[in-house]
């Protein structure tokens, strides 16, 4: 296993704290006037989901995880599970739908995702930088309304809501950004 500074642990990145694999959620480092550097780290157990946080000494060892990753596409949900299939073998994998947290409302059939996996086991899910949805519901824009590019709530084929500029309307397919769930513009 590979072996990185407590100094150098990222926001995304896989680790393994007492012997449980959890991803790393937030991070800050501290620079004291006095003593040693610290980061603070929270994190969340990948089988258990629960989130906990710990300080991490900038010099102390802290064990990464290796981890196999796989191109897979989205097919459906049962239950608490995400089920995933390999494009080119046909295997199908669950992955615990909590591992995803607000990012389920970005699945729409056979969508190419990244599973992670640790000892065979898949743990972890990463998401194309942006998704194509559909519009199913955006009200009429007002005029006059215009001040400070405004934005309105409209739904997408998944169900979530996104603000959209006024000009979006029914039907448009816009393109959102999934690590921070805004849009970013209107697909061709």
């Amino acid at each position: 296993m590979p072996m990185i500074k407590g100094g150098n642990i990222r926001k995304g990145s896989y680790i393994l704290f007492k012997n449980q694999p959890q991803l790393v959620t937030k991070t800050e480092f501290v620079s004291p006037g006095k003593g040693s550097a610290f980061m603070r780290v929270k994190m969340k157990g990948v089988k258990s989901g629960a989130t906990q946080e710990f300080t991490f000494k900038s010099v102390e060892p802290v064990e990464e995880l290796e981890m196999n990753i796989r191109e897979m596409q989205y097919l459906y949900m049962d239950g608490d599970d995400v089920v995933f299939m390999d494009p080119r073998t046909y295997e199908q994998v669950s992955v615990n739908r909590a591992v995803m947290e607000d990012k389920i409302g970005y699945l729409i059939p056979e969508l190419t995702m990244y599973i992670l996996f640790y000892n065979d086991e898949a743990i972890g899910v990463r998401f194309p930088m942006n998704v194509k949805l559909k519009v199913t519901y955006a009200e009429d824009a007002t005029a006059g309304n215009r001040v400070n590019a405004p934005k309105k709530p409209v739904t997408v084929e998944t169900g979530i809501e996104v603000q959209a500029p006024l000009f979006i309307k029914t039907g448009d397919t816009i393109i959102i950004d999934t690590e921070t769930g805004e849009y970013v513009s209107r697909a061709n």
